[in-house]
């Protein structure tokens, strides 16, 4: 059966979460209050997402070069693609962050040809604009990350989760297997949800040699 890892990106391949150090730079509005909200599942990640950012009003070249440094990647990344790439699995970023800033860091990295999923950014003076393209090309208010997952399931893929936040929980749910850390450890654990934990990305490789 064919193989793909979907894995999210902030908190999951970085230590932190990028888009909580840009709101917290650039962010012209109490960014923390609609973050609670979401916390609170008072409104979705989509969200939040959009209308946190709108408080941002820096441009895109401010924007990266103030992160540029200041994001961890998490250890392990590296070999992890690499195995990846050896047992011959696709491996897949989806992320409700924003894809200018991913693609940079993976840039920098030298990681720029990993397939990667996540929220569209347009730059106004007035405010950034986020949007989510759904697989089928249309926007989508929520749900990025379970609308790639049922995709990679409906293309016969058996799929491999790797995740730490609440935003993982819901598609987590339909993988053949979870590696999961922070709250996405705390909610599988509560809930008898099949998983493995991990600290660095090297633990989900041992796990992944031992399936």
């Amino acid at each position: 059966m064919k193989t793909l890892i979907q894995c999210d990106f902030d908190g999951t391949i970085t230590e932190e979460d990028a888009s909580y150090f840009l709101l917290d730079t650039f962010a012209q509005g109490d960014w923390r209050e609609l973050l609670q909200e979401y916390k609170e599942h008072r409104i979705s990640v989509g969200q939040f997402n959009t209308r946190a950012f709108a408080m941002v009003k820096a441009d895109k070249p401010t924007l990266l070069e103030a992160i540029k440094g200041k994001v961890e990647i998490r250890p392990g990344f590296h070999e992890l693609v690499a195995y990846c790439s050896m047992k011959g699995f696709r491996f897949v970023v989806v992320s409700n962050g924003l894809a200018f800033y991913i693609e940079a860091m993976l840039k920098e990295i030298g990681l720029e040809n990993i397939e990667a999923h996540a929220a569209q950014a347009l730059f106004h003076s007035d405010g950034m604009e986020v949007r989510y393209i759904g697989p089928d090309g249309k926007q989508l208010g929520n749900g990025l990350k379970e609308a790639y997952i049922k995709l990679f399931l409906k293309q016969g893929y058996r799929v491999i989760y790797v995740g730490n936040g609440d935003s993982d929980i819901l598609p987590a749910k339909y993988a053949h297997q979870v590696f999961a850390t922070s709250e996405l450890l705390d909610y599988c654990k509560k809930n008898n949800l099949k998983y493995k934990p991990f600290n660095d990305l090297t633990d989900v490789i041992k796990a992944l040699e031992l399936l």
